[in-house]
C-alpha cells in the first residue's frame, strides 16, 4: 500500500498547475494580440481594398457600369484577337465635378489567377490608359459624372488570347490608386470549333428540371498532345460565373473530336425559370411591371407591382433577354448624362423568412453578385420580402435568388422554380496550355441558346 501524498506538496501541485495554466493563457492571448495589432491583415477579401480578379464595384459613388463589345451591347463580353473589335465601358460617378480615371488590364489564367507571364508579352502599348471622356448629367435630378472609353485602341491592343481583368481606378493627391471597379472579359484566337446542343436531362430524375449540355470540340488542324490534360473547358449559363461548369474531361476522344456528351449528370444545369423584367426607358408612363412612378427633388422612385413566388408554378413562356440588361431612355436623346437614377422598390410576399440563406435581387446589371446593397430584407408587418434598389433608366432583367447560408453559389431555384422547358443562354469557353507553357489560351468561344 502506497503512504499517502502529504497536504503540503498536494497544495504546491495545484499551486505549480495554476500557475502553468495561467503562463499558458498568457502568452496564448498576448501572441494573438501582437499578430493582429502589429501585422493586421491587408487582405481581408471582405475589405472594398481588396483587388478581386471578378466583376465588382469596390465604391457605392460608381454606378450603372457596364462593358459591352461595340455592337453587340447584349453578347458575351468577348473579342477576337487582332480583330477590330473594341469594348465600349461606360460608367457614372454620383459625386459629380471631375476626377481623372485610368484603367489597366491583368492576364489571368483559366482559373482566374493571374498568370505568370509578363505584361509586355500579353499586352501591346502603355501599361495604363487614361479616361479621356467624361459628361456632367444634365437638367437630371440626380447629379453625376459620365465617364466612358473604348478599348484596344492604337495606344492600347493585346497580344495574347485568354482571360483579363479591367481595372478602373484613380489617383489621389498622395498619389494613392483608388479602385473604382473590376470588370472580366475575354480575348479568343479561334484555332478549334464547338458544335452543341441543349435540351433536357437525360436522367429520369431530373428529366422535367434540368438542360443539358452536349458538345463537341473539332481540333481539325491543331494538333493537341493530350486533350485530358492540355484543354479545360467552362460552360457559364446567362452569363453567370456562380454555378458555373468547370474543368471538363472529354466523356471521349475520336478521330479529330473531342466529344463531351456525357449520360451521367456532369453536364447538366438547373432550368430555372424565365427572368423577371422591368421597363424604366421612359419614366412618363408606366410599363406593364412598373405601378408606380413618383419623385421629389432629388430623385425618382419606382414602385413594382407585387411579385410572386413561382416555385411550384406551372412553366410560362415569357419573353426576356436571358438575364441582361440595356442602358437606355427613350425620354431624352442619349441615356449617358440624360438618363435619370430611379430607386426601385420591389415586394416578394412571403409567409416566412427564410433560415437558410438570404434572398436577393440578382442579374446581369450586378454582374450576379450577391452584395448588401441587392439584399433584400424581412418585412414581419407586410409578410414578405423587399428590396430598394438604385437603378439608372434602362430594360432589366432579374431573378429572386438565395445565396444559401456559407456558400458563394446562388440558388434560383428557390423563389423562382425549376422547368427544363426554360430558354437559357449557354457559353462554351475552350482553354488550352501547351507543354512548357506558363498561361491558358482561350481558343474557341460558342453561345448557344435552346428554343430562342
Amino acid at each position: 500500500m502506497k503512504s499517502p501524498i502529504p497536504e503540503n506538496r498536494m497544495k504546491n501541485r495545484h499551486i505549480t498547475s495554476f500557475l502553468i495554466l495561467f503562463l499558458l493563457v498568457f502568452i496564448t492571448q498576448n501572441t494573438s494580440a501582437e499578430v493582429l495589432t502589429s501585422d493586421p491583415d491587408t487582405s481581408d477579401f471582405y475589405s472594398n481594398d481588396y483587388l478581386r480578379n471578378d466583376n465588382y464595384v469596390y465604391q457605392d459613388y460608381i454606378k450603372a457600369v457596364d462593358l459591352s463589345r461595340v455592337g453587340f451591347e447584349l453578347g458575351d463580353p468577348i473579342i477576337t484577337l487582332f480583330s477590330a473589335d473594341r469594348f465600349r465601358v461606360g460608367f457614372d460617378d454620383l459625386r459629380g465635378n471631375f476626377r481623372q480615371y485610368y484603367y489597366r488590364v491583368q492576364h489571368c489564367n483559366a482559373n482566374w489567377e493571374k498568370s505568370e507571364i509578363w505584361t509586355n508579352e500579353y499586352l501591346e502599348g502603355a501599361e495604363e490608359g487614361q479616361v479621356e471622356k467624361y459628361e456632367f448629367s444634365f437638367n437630371t435630378r440626380t447629379s453625376y459624372t459620365h465617364y466612358e472609353f473604348q478599348f484596344p485602341n492604337d495606344f492600347y491592343t493585346f497580344k495574347k488570347s485568354g482571360n483579363y481583368v479591367l481595372r478602373v481606378y484613380y489617383r489621389t493627391e498622395k498619389g494613392d490608386e483608388i479602385n473604382a471597379f473590376t470588370r472580366r472579359f475575354m480575348v479568343v484566337d479561334p484555332k478549334v470549333s464547338i458544335s452543341a446542343t441543349i435540351g433536357r436531362a437525360g436522367t429520369s430524375e431530373d428529366y422535367e428540371t434540368k438542360q443539358e449540355v452536349d458538345f463537341t470540340i473539332n481540333t481539325a488542324g491543331f494538333h493537341i498532345d493530350s486533350p485530358y490534360q492540355d484543354i479545360k473547358v467552362v460552360i457559364l449559363q446567362n452569363g453567370r460565373w456562380d454555378n458555373a461548369l468547370t474543368n471538363l474531361k472529354p466523356y471521349m476522344v475520336y478521330n479529330e473530336k473531342l466529344d463531351y456528351s456525357f449520360a451521367n449528370g456532369t453536364n447538366l444545369f438547373d432550368g430555372i425559370n424565365e427572368f423577371r423584367r422591368f421597363d424604366l426607358k421612359s419614366l412618363k408612363f408606366l410599363s406593364e411591371k412598373v405601378r408606380e412612378i413618383s419623385f421629389d427633388d432629388t430623385m425618382f422612385y419606382a414602385k413594382l407591382w407585387e411579385s410572386e413566388k413561382r416555385t411550384f408554378k406551372e412553366y410560362t413562356i415569357e419573353d426576356d433577354i436571358n438575364g441582361k440588361f440595356l442602358l437606355k431612355t427613350d425620354d431624352e436623346p442619349s441615356v449617358s448624362n440624360y438618363g435619370e437614377f430611379v430607386r426601385v422598390k420591389f415586394f416578394l410576399p412571403y409567409d416566412a423568412p427564410i433560415v437558410e440563406g438570404n434572398l436577393y435581387v440578382a442579374g446581369g446589371f450586378n454582374c450576379w453578385q450577391y452584395l448588401p446593397e441587392n439584399k433584400m430584407d424581412y418585412n414581419y408587418r407586410r409578410k414578405g420580402y423587399e428590396a430598394n434598389i438604385l437603378f439608372k433608366q434602362g430594360y432589366y432583367n432579374y431573378l429572386y435568388v438565395m445565396l444559401p447560408n456559407n456558400s458563394n453559389r446562388g440558388d434560383a431555384t428557390w423563389v423562382e422554380g425549376n422547368h427544363s422547358e426554360t430558354r437559357n443562354s449557354y457559353t462554351i469557353l475552350v482553354y488550352y496550355r501547351s507543354r512548357g507553357e506558363i498561361y491558358d489560351e482561350l481558343i474557341a468561344t460558342g453561345s448557344f441558346d435552346n428554343g430562342k
